[in-house]
């Protein structure tokens, strides 16, 4: 008991210790550690959306990124029905491309993929320190993890959800869960994120998810007299960083790519 207390002491101490400086650290090594500005990013995606009482649909995806110039392509590869869809974000305008009609539409960060959890800013670099104000602090076990809670506040209202609740491990500030509310306090949104893997051992501490879950808070149906919510599962492999030809970013790529 008196070890417990003396280990509960310093793990009190420490994160007293902690600035506000050394939160706002934190927080952008967490936004930091996915995200790739020297090297272009590619991996193949599998979207699982589960909607209950009416089972599963899978999307598979290959995702195409270049931080450094903020531009990113999807391509659809499965189902049949949806092969060749795909979407892009250019000057941060993101398009989506049906092949069906062979047209081009305005989309949003906001919008949803394939009709699943997901928005398409989710596929994203994440900004939490660019976009959000730190609120409050505090400490907390998830799981086996030592986390940083962040209550953020967005700066304006350009970003998908006003308030966010961010959990970021201690020691390798990774994102290991996220909460979207609305301005009255509402929760919208749960993402879990229970593992990672490494990217490239030349490219520093960078890490991206093998998996996530996206819960919609707002979605959900009674199932034997309980509530089950909307989920996404998104699982992430096959990653490379080796550069990718400059034409996988536009518009005439999504046309060839789609009309295989």
């Amino acid at each position: 008991m008196k070890k417990t207390g003396i280990i509960l002491y310093f793990f009190l101490f420490a994160v007293m210790a902690l600035s506000a400086a050394d939160y706002e650290k934190l927080l952008k090594q967490a936004e930091e550690n996915t995200s790739f500005y020297d090297t272009d990013f590619k991996a193949a995606y599998s979207v699982i959306q589960d909607k209950p009482g009416e089972g599963r649909n899978v999307t598979e995806a290959v995702m195409y990124r270049r931080d450094s110039q903020n531009c990113w392509t999807i391509l659809v590869n499965g189902p049949a029905s949806e092969k060749g869809k795909g979407y892009l974000q250019s000057d941060s305008t993101i398009w989506f491309y049906d092949p069906a009609d062979r047209r081009f539409t305005f989309s949003s960060a906001k919008d949803k993929f394939q009709n699943t959890n997901a928005n398409t800013s989710d596929f994203a670099p994440q900004h939490y320190s660019r976009d959000y104000r730190i609120v409050n602090t505090s400490s907390v076990k998830l799981g086996k993890y030592s986390c940083i809670v962040f209550d953020l506040e967005a700066k304006d209202d350009t970003v998908d959800y006003p308030v966010l609740k961010l959990w970021v491990s201690e020691g390798d500030s990774l994102v290991r869960k996220k909460e979207d509310y609305s301005l009255s306090g509402k929760k919208l949104r749960t993402t879990l994120i229970p593992s990672y893997q490494s990217v490239g051992a030349a490219s520093g501490n960078r890490k991206i998810p093998v998996s996530m879950i996206i819960q919609d808070n707002l979605k959900g149906k009674k199932i034997s007299g309980k509530i089950e919510y909307e989920k996404t599962l998104i699982s992430i492999s096959n990653i490379s960083l080796q550069k990718v030809d400059d034409a996988v970013y536009t518009k005439p790529y999504l046309e060839m790519a789609g009309g295989r």
